[in-house]
């Protein structure tokens, strides 16, 4: 259940980020979508600790993931650059991740 609640984390984080890129380009509209987005973004965190998952997964799995995911929708939808350097970047995080999930199982 631990890794749902860090899905749906995961998951409005980077909604209210994107909510807050539109919300920036003068839809003020947009910042009721950050302020919900973040707010169940921390709720899903905290219940995705209460739940047994350890804080430096957790974070470590949110944020890296959280940036990756940002970076790779800014890309799709507001036609943002990302270079090879970039996308390096990226999957760094994602070797990251996972290097921080394998030493959590030992």
């Amino acid at each position: 259940m631990a890794w749902l609640f860090l899905v749906g984390s995961i998951v409005t984080e980077v909604a209210a980020t994107l909510s807050l890129r539109v919300a920036s380009g003068g839809r003020r509209g947009w910042y009721a979508a950050v302020a919900t987005g973040y707010l169940l973004a921390f709720t899903c965190l905290s219940l995705a600790l209460a739940h047994g998952m350890d804080l430096g997964v957790a974070y470590g799995i949110w944020s890296a993931a959280g940036v990756a995911l940002t970076a790779v929708a800014g890309r799709l939808l507001f036609h943002e650059p990302l270079t090879w350097v970039m996308a390096a970047g990226v999957a760094l995080i994602v070797g990251g991740v996972l290097l921080i999930e394998v030493g959590a199982a030992h």
